[in-house]
């Protein structure tokens, strides 16, 4: 008999510079829990959502005088180069929340795509892009 196969959910790792500042910013401003956290690694769920968050700390791409790409796949100019989209319920009152906090991207404001969706953008502490968004 053959297996069936089948894609259940993504989940997305954002490179960070430093792990706990960020798991302070997804979990008092934006609401995710931490369920996991360690040095260099943490595992952020907000309902259905996860969102592993990992350090890009390598520094040593600094130095290097070899000739050579940088190698590691961890370098820290790595950090704040992801994003994700956040699909959510209630994507207003979210974003009421959040818009006095400061996080919201200024060209990340709510409104409705042509896509249908309505969403707006924020940034994380390393400027990792996060769209909460709700299909109309």
């Amino acid at each position: 008999m053959e297996a069936v196969v089948g894609a259940l959910r993504a989940v997305p790792a954002l490179p960070v510079r430093a792990v706990e500042p960020s798991v302070s910013f997804y979990r008092d401003v934006l609401g995710f829990a931490c369920p996991h956290s360690e040095e260099g690694f943490a595992i952020l769920r907000w309902g259905d959502v996860e969102i592993h968050l990992w350090a890009a700390t390598d520094e040593s791409w600094r130095a290097r005088t070899d000739g050579y790409p940088v190698l590691s796949g961890a370098e820290s100019f790595i950090a704040g180069t992801a994003s994700c989209r956040v699909e959510v319920t209630g994507v207003d009152a979210l974003y009421d929340r959040l818009l006095p906090l400061g996080v919201v991207h200024p060209n990340g404001r709510l409104e409705d795509k042509p896509w249908g969706t309505r969403e707006f953008a924020v940034l994380d502490p390393d400027n990792n892009l996060l769209t909460f968004f709700e299909r109309r």
